[in-house]
């Protein structure tokens, strides 16, 4: 057990995103907790249909990645990458990985603890280049300007021309191209 010589404090520097191989989140989860470590795997509730009813079931939140807290020294780090279904840790050398911030990991937890129904939703970012799914535009591809709640924009431009135009669009409709 490696983790006992390290104080808490030693320990909670940062929450580290760990690429596992396919359906292996809850191996890796459960050997790092064995080990002492401060794993976070995150599930969501998911409509299911089995002989013919539907029922909730829970799956990870984002298949194929956990999150791991913990300040990571060559040592630790190295007995993380033992744990069996690992890929590996995100980031570029051992001593420069990847973090996500706090709010977004109590977001994600408290959706997590949630009786709600979910359903994986397609990262948007305004600046990218998106393609309607759905609706009268089906097929139309653009570059997403703005979005509200639940409405965007969708500007189409030719490029021979340097001229533009926007609709506004359902952002439900809307996918990465």
């Amino acid at each position: 057990m490696i983790q006992s010589a390290r104080t808490p404090e030693e320990r909670q520097a940062g929450w580290h995103v760990l690429w596992t191989q396919s359906h292996c989140e809850q191996l890796v989860h459960d050997q790092l907790a064995g080990k002492g470590f401060e794993p976070f795997l995150p599930k969501m509730n998911v409509w299911s249909r089995r002989s013919g009813q539907r029922h909730l079931i829970r799956r990870p939140m984002f298949p194929g990645y956990l999150f791991l807290r913990d300040a990571l020294d060559k040592e630790a780090y190295i007995e993380v990458r033992k744990a069996r279904g690992l890929v590996t840790v995100l980031g570029e050398t051992w001593d420069r990985l990847a973090v996500v911030s706090d709010g977004e990991i109590e977001s994600v937890r408290a959706l997590s603890h949630c009786d709600l129904p979910s359903l994986p939703y397609p990262y948007l970012k305004e600046g990218m280049r998106v393609r309607i799914a759905s609706g009268p535009l089906v097929g139309v591809e653009g570059i997403l300007d703005r979005r509200k709640v639940a409405k965007g924009f969708l500007v189409l431009s030719v490029d021979l021309l340097c001229r533009s135009v926007a609709v506004e669009v359902d952002c439900t409709s809307v996918v990465p191209a």
